[in-house]
């Protein structure tokens, strides 16, 4: 896109955006509408046509998460699947390592969890390995299948399972994953300190048992909190731990014990995966994979003419134009995910694994937080952007997770006049007379936000946050960045960039509720640096004992939301639907969680993708 075309785009956002914020028509769909209007997903092409004649709103109700099969699937063949990306893919390739969702995508095809889980985010039996639980629930005692092998042929043993926390462990480990998940095992603070050499509470009983005991007994141990992916020893043993991530075994011949093995990489562009002959659920139906990178400006072209099969995501902002190709079948689910602009509070100490607040900071100041949350309009955005396939986010719990996410509560509302008075009785003033508030000790502000690159409107997007601070006097920068520079200036690696103040960011939130690892004291993925008592007290309670009381649990979780909504280190600004065209030649394909239903059962009922007409 030109940069023409670009501010164009930027200023009819604003417009559009500006005219529903002033408008006073309640016939626009709300969020109850869109969460309960229970249409069967088989009626609803008509009915989202004739919504979308009425107010041009979709609703993600209408949609099945789950690929119908219609034909008679081939024997082999291929499938192209889209990474949908406007930046290369990192290429951190094993889950002990990686950090970005592009490299999660690529993952999935070659390696997985040990354990599955269901539609309720609990584990199951049915996964890779099997689990028992003492009777105080302390202790977990996993058994691996017997036919469970590395894509080498070697066996995946309890060994391996036990050398991932090894490593993770490790002082020199240089990944995200180290935190309150680990330090709840028996031994590991001893380990990571250096004054153990093994961790005490992991005990192999044989080649194909581990077992774990943990400190805390809490609900989250069945729904997410433990490490379920092995590293495999016979390959990285002899490695320097501070080395394994850059390796040529992470980044250019990745194993695992999935469906499919990685035959070629081509650098940040494309993968090509052959089946494993050997899987442990039987053997995949099709011959292979070919994973490539399409930029989301041209993934509509790549679906109609069937370059591509299968995409990682979809721009929802694009649905609408493309909702009759008829080519595909549209899946989507609510997500696990939200969107957020984030305040830097503070650093990472990489030396203690914490966060450490810095009061001085920019936007320190809970006000100016509160301010900049009631400026921006996320159901006008929601709307007429995306279609109503996101809307309005209200809390840090989406209601992916409906037992948690506090629906009662509003979060802070839109209310620009709100803002600009909360900003002057906080003593920010324009005192210069450039249209532009100083600090209340009458200093110059200038706050630096940054953004990621993407689809066609992601700068405009960006463009209209900083409008709406603009308009109740906060002199706001943009800064757009591509994915991996985005990421590694918010703190990825734990170096901090000292000159950015706010940015949006996302998330995808796993399969357990506790949101510790986002914004626990020790999450490096705690990007804000906040850190507090009150938050310390009620991330502790939401996976104590006393948590196994569900409704005990919901109260902790309301808390928590509501303490966020005070303190405000982020403010979410919309949760998302995911919606995932499927080219109509493919079978046995679904999204989500807890389906049943595994990538080595795809297949394909013609040797070519099917093309729009």
């Amino acid at each position: 896109m030109t940069k023409a075309m670009k501010g164009v785009l930027t200023a009819m956002l604003i417009l559009l955006l500006t005219l529903a914020a002033c408008s006073s028509d309640d016939s626009a769909t709300t969020d109850d509408e869109v969460d309960d209007s229970g249409q069967d997903a088989e009626n609803a092409g008509d009915d989202e046509e004739e919504e979308a004649e009425d107010d041009g709103l979709f609703s993600i109700d209408d949609f099945s998460n789950m690929k119908a099969s219609e034909g008679d699937a081939l024997e082999g063949g291929t499938i192209t699947f889209g990474l949908v990306s406007d930046t290369a893919f990192e290429g951190t390739l094993n889950y002990n390592f990686y950090s970005g969702n592009p490299d999660a995508q690529i993952l999935q095809w070659f390696d997985e969890s040990f354990l599955t889980w269901d539609e309720n985010y609990v584990y199951t039996q049915d996964g890779a390995a099997t689990y028992e639980t003492s009777e105080d629930g302390s202790v977990f005692t996993f058994t691996i299948r017997d036919n469970v092998n590395w894509h080498d042929g070697e066996p995946v043993t309890a060994e391996d399972w036990l050398f991932a926390h090894e490593v993770i462990g490790h002082p020199d480990y240089d990944g995200p994953r180290y935190g309150s998940d680990f330090t709840n095992i028996v031994g590991m603070d001893e380990y990571h300190n250096g004054e153990a050499d093994t961790i005490s509470g992991i005990t192999i009983l044989n080649d194909k048992q581990l077992q774990i005991e943990f400190i805390n007994v809490t609900p989250s141990l069945v729904t997410g909190s433990i490490w379920t992916y092995p590293l495999a020893k016979h390959i990285f043993g002899d490695m320097e731990v501070a080395d394994m991530s850059s390796s040529p075994e992470v980044r250019e011949h990745p194993t695992g014990f999935g469906p499919f093995k990685v035959e070629t990489i081509v650098p940040g562009e494309s993968v090509t995966y052959v089946k494993n002959e050997d899987y442990w659920r039987g053997e995949p139906n099709l011959d292979g994979v070919i994973l490539k990178v399409v930029n989301p400006n041209t993934v509509v072209q790549e679906l109609q003419t069937g370059g591509v099969d299968l995409v990682s995501s979809f721009p929802v902002d694009q649905f609408p134009d493309n909702a009759e190709m008829s080519n595909v079948e549209w899946l989507g689910i609510v997500d696990r995910a939200y969107t957020y602009i984030g305040f830097k509070l503070g650093s990472w100490d990489g030396e203690k694994g914490e966060v450490v607040p810095d009061p001085d900071k920019k936007v320190a100041d809970v006000n100016l937080r509160k301010a900049m949350w009631h400026a921006v309009d996320n159901t006008a955005v929601a709307e007429r952007f995306y279609h109503g396939l996101r809307w309005n986010a209200t809390t840090l719990i989406p209601p992916s997770h409906p037992e948690f996410h506090d629906e009662t509560n509003p979060g802070i509302t839109f209310d620009p006049e709100q803002a600009k008075q909360i900003l002057d009785e906080a003593g920010y003033e324009d005192v210069t007379g450039d249209g532009f508030r100083e600090t209340p000790e009458g200093e110059e502000l200038v706050i630096n936000f940054a953004s990621m690159t993407g689809g066609d409107i992601a700068e405009p997007l960006a463009r209209y946050y900083v409008q709406s601070w603009n308009n109740i006097g906060l002199n706001v920068e943009l800064d757009m960045l591509e994915f991996n520079t985005f990421y590694d200036r918010v703190g990825q690696n734990g170096d901090d960039d000292p000159t950015l103040d706010v940015y949006m960011g996302a998330w995808s939130v796993g399969i357990d509720v506790d949101p510790t690892g986002l914004y626990g004291r020790n999450a490096l993925f705690n990007f804000p640096r906040y850190a507090s008592e009150e938050n310390d007290r009620l991330l502790a309670e939401g996976v104590s004992e006393a948590a196994f009381d569900l409704e005990y649990r919901k109260e902790i979780y309301q808390q928590w939301q509501q303490l966020m909504v005070e303190e405000i280190p982020v403010f979410p600004t919309l949760y998302r639907s995911e919606v995932v065209p499927v080219n109509n030649r493919v079978q046995n394909y679904a999204i989500g969680d807890g389906t049943g239903v595994y990538l080595y059962e795809l297949a394909v009922t013609s040797d070519q993708p099917l093309v729009a007409e």
